[in-house]
């Protein structure tokens, strides 16, 4: 069973190596967050095959103390390996009906990029959960006002340019749920490890639900 709209704030944490994920995903998991989204990346196959044995050190890590997300899953075949290490939904930056369909076959969270109205309704009919619009915070609350017109009935999530002063407003515009990633996953904090402020930052996000 899908458990993306009981989360809020899906934290995105992109670009986070296998040293610093652990306390990362910790702080947030203080900080009142722990829907996570551990994004492929395709810069190359070492770096697609890291970030996959990452998503299986969080999931043996934090078991079910975390809603484990792949991020950037862009084919069957990578629905496929990430459900094999352990996430539990698959969000992409596209709609792809295919991606879709083994997502759902697999009994995993579905949640597509999308934008255009044609893009929001094809990528529901093929099964997805929730429909990410991408970029969210560079439109505002006016899109998803309008698109909510004719497409009510679809969840919607907010990726791209959310914030912790932007999110309760993009909620309260029809929204059902956020992901963010650098706003609040920041590299440069992870770096520093000052995972004491990536706490905090949490808190301030689930305060602005």
């Amino acid at each position: 069973m899908c458990k993306l709209l009981d989360h809020k704030i899906v934290a995105i944490a992109r670009g986070i190596d296998e040293d610093h994920i652990i306390p990362t995903i910790q702080a947030l998991i203080d900080g009142g967050i722990n829907a996570v989204e551990l994004p492929l990346s395709h810069k190359c196959k070492e770096a697609y095959d890291k970030t996959l044995k990452i998503i299986k050190k969080v999931h043996d890590t934090f078991g079910d103390k975390i809603y484990l997300g792949a991020g950037t899953v862009l084919s069957p075949e990578e629905v496929e390996k990430a459900a094999e290490m352990g996430a539990e939904y698959m969000i992409s930056p596209n709609m792809d009906v295919e991606v879709i369909k083994k997502t759902k076959e697999l009994g995993k969270g579905s949640m597509p990029g999308a934008f255009t109205a044609t893009e929001v309704l094809t990528a529901y009919n093929a099964g997805a959960d929730v429909v990410k619009i991408f970029p969210a915070g560079n439109f505002g609350e006016s899109y998803i006002k309008a698109l909510q017109g004719p497409c009510d009935f679809i969840p919607y999530a907010a990726v791209g340019g959310v914030n912790a002063d932007n999110m309760k407003s993009l909620l309260d515009a029809g929204y059902n749920m956020v992901a963010v990633g650098g706003n609040l996953v920041n590299k440069e904090l992870v770096m520093k490890e000052d995972y004491k402020q990536i706490t905090e930052l949490a808190k301030k996000y689930i305060q602005n639900v």
